[in-house]
């Protein structure tokens, strides 16, 4: 059957898990012995597509075999994996990405993503729509990634909402297995807190502080320090917007369409309903923190 479809699909290859990343824009299929099949996508119409479906089960990009970097990352990761000397990188960080449910298909992140990068990166996915990428520097002078330059390309290009919760590099590879475990768990948390797009491991460090305490000491802090102002949403508004732009009124000013004598008021009427001068660094460090806990 193989030697058959190959005629008609010149680009038909049975997919190999020893191959260093998967091949991209391809259409996964899997045979009735269990053989996986990748067809180009430009040599699949339609009516291909639906007649292939007949005697060919469709495989998730998500279900592929792991590349032999995915597999040792795996095996890093979730088990008692003894580490040789041949098992090293310079540096390497893990990624957090995660994109609306349903709204692309796992392959075609796979895609967008290896596109932007020099060489494969491993990708070890926890569901269809969220997952870790591993970003490996093997030489001192490579560069990485900046995730908040990219992202607005990405979501270009595959007309949906992506989040990235961007990990410190690292370099002992025997520290990767239990710090996975707290970033994963990380992930979670953090996006509880706030609506950036990304986020790095230093920002999101006050977010992970707040969800350790309990919800009684959080509500006594939300209540004690904020409750003059807490049903004034405009004021509230403002404040984690001057917060957002680092105490910079100018900023803050354009940030918000707003003169900045109207701002410089709205500050000072906060520092007088709470007694709180935010224009002070510790003072300021109190009240977000507070607000974080207030969401």
């Amino acid at each position: 059957m193989i030697t058959k479809l190959k005629k008609v699909f010149p680009s038909l290859i049975t997919y190999d898990s020893n191959s260093e990343q998967s091949p991209v824009g391809y259409k996964w299929y899997v045979t009735e012995d269990e053989k996986i099949l990748g067809i180009d996508k430009n040599e699949i119409s339609t009516k291909d597509e639906a007649l292939l479906s007949t005697f060919l089960s469709p495989y998730s990009d998500v279900e592929l075999p792991l590349t032999i970097k995915e597999k040792f990352w795996q095996d890093i990761l979730h088990r008692e994996q003894t580490l040789t000397e041949n098992d090293h990188v310079s540096s390497y960080r893990f990624v957090h990405f995660s994109f609306q449910q349903n709204k692309v298909e796992p392959n075609l992140f796979r895609e967008a993503i290896q596109s932007i990068f020099s060489k494969p990166l491993p990708i070890l996915w926890l569901t269809d729509h969220q997952g870790i990428l591993i970003e490996e520097q093997t030489e001192v002078l490579e560069e990485s990634i900046a995730y908040n330059e990219i992202i607005d390309i990405l979501m270009s290009d595959l007309y949906v909402k992506i989040r990235f919760f961007v990990g410190p590099f690292m370099t002992a590879l025997g520290d990767a297995k239990q710090f996975y475990s707290r970033f994963v768990e990380g992930a979670t948390t953090i996006f509880k807190y706030t609506d950036k797009q990304v986020i790095s491991y230093k920002e999101a460090i006050p977010y992970l502080f707040a969800d350790q305490v309990s919800d009684s000491f959080r509500d006594e802090t939300k209540y004690f320090l904020l409750k003059e102002v807490l049903d004034d949403m405009e004021l509230i508004h403002t404040i984690e917007t001057f917060f957002a732009c680092n105490l910079n009124i100018t900023v803050t000013a354009k940030e918000l369409y707003m003169h900045r004598n109207s701002l410089q008021y709205r500050i000072d009427k906060f520092v007088e309903k709470t007694g709180i001068d935010i224009r002070q660094f510790h003072q300021a460090a109190t009240v977000y923190l507070a607000l974080i806990s207030k969401k």
